[in-house]
């Protein structure tokens, strides 16, 4: 079997569409503990180059996880990529089969990078995360309901809001024993805290959701995280740089934290007031802080080294 054999499977929640390029037969195998053992073993006797699935809300973690040990090059990718990617090459009919046909030409075409799929722990960590950010949505929601409710409802609601206070606090005691469970995490969670303006949610969030944190340079973590300024540029125009794409969950808790840092950082705060004193817009300039902010936590997890403030300050 050649060696460039791509492979597609479309992950839904109770079955997995498999699809190679150069096409051969499709076969369906049940989104369950058998039906993954019989697709790891379809896929190994392909010998793919590259098996592509889609991020699918967690669907995709149980396959993905299981071909990644059979030590299958795999790769979980943005559902949008491969959308634009199909209506690119005028595949704009979805069914199972065609979507999976279609992961299976992307991979051939874009050969995406295989990354370390997160272990156990790190995904209990993730859902912990997530749950939390859950919470905090709904407290808000209900709390700005209880403003404006008749006073029929307003005890319900106050019961609500009570109880989700509770729950928060279970779920920050399970982040807090989890992290506390693993010496490296413990280790790295010390480390992200001893920065002025990183507390202990924005360090979850990144040991969470972005495990890449401490393995990658600069100009690949700002990338990967959505908070490198992107041209827009075609013949003499040159278009205003923005931000996109990324890791939402990642920016959301860096931007709070460079609020903070902007005020009790003193390097930060000294970045911040250079650009905003050269003209730069407040979001630009935040923006900014946020990059700066990301580059020094991935410095200090690569080195092993605490926050040193006169290093930061000279950077």
């Amino acid at each position: 079997m050649s060696q460039n054999v791509f492979v597609g499977v479309d992950v839904c929640k109770a079955s997995l569409q498999v699809a190679s390029d150069p096409p051969s037969s499709s076969e369906v195998f049940a989104n369950d503990e058998s039906g993954i053992d019989s697709l790891v073993a379809h896929v190994g006797k392909l010998k793919p180059a590259l098996v592509v699935l889609e991020a699918t809300g967690g669907l995709e973690v149980p396959a993905a996880a299981a071909l990644a040990a059979a030590r299958i090059p795999t790769a979980v990718v943005n559902p949008r990529q491969v959308r634009d990617f199909a209506k690119a090459i005028g595949r704009l009919a979805k069914t199972d089969a065609i979507d999976a046909a279609v992961l299976a030409h992307f991979a051939g075409a874009v050969r995406p990078q295989p990354r370390p799929l997160p272990d156990a722990l790190t995904r209990e960590l993730k859902a912990l995360v997530a749950r939390r950010r859950q919470i905090v949505q709904m407290m808000t929601a209900e709390r700005n309901r209880l403003s404006r409710a008749p006073r029929s409802v307003q005890a319900r609601i106050q019961a609500h809001i009570t109880y989700l206070q509770q729950d928060l606090s279970s779920v920050d005691g399970d982040l807090s024993h989890t992290i506390r469970s693993s010496p490296v995490w413990r280790e790295k969670d010390q480390l992200l805290r001893s920065v002025p303006g990183v507390g202990p949610v924005v360090s979850t969030t990144l040991l969470a959701a972005l495990p890449e944190l401490g393995t990658l340079n600069r100009k690949q973590i700002a990338a990967l995280v959505g908070v490198a300024p992107l041209n827009r540029d075609s013949g003499p125009f040159r278009g205003r740089r923005c931000v996109w794409g990324g890791r939402a969950t990642v920016r959301a808790a860096l931007y709070m934290s460079a609020l903070t840092a902007a005020r009790c950082n003193p390097a930060i705060a000294q970045f911040h007031q250079r650009l905003r004193a050269q003209g730069k817009h407040p979001k630009v300039a935040l923006t900014a802080c946020m990059r700066k902010l990301l580059t020094i936590l991935n410095a200090m997890l690569k080195e092993g080294t605490a926050w040193q403030p006169n290093l930061a300050l000279s950077s």
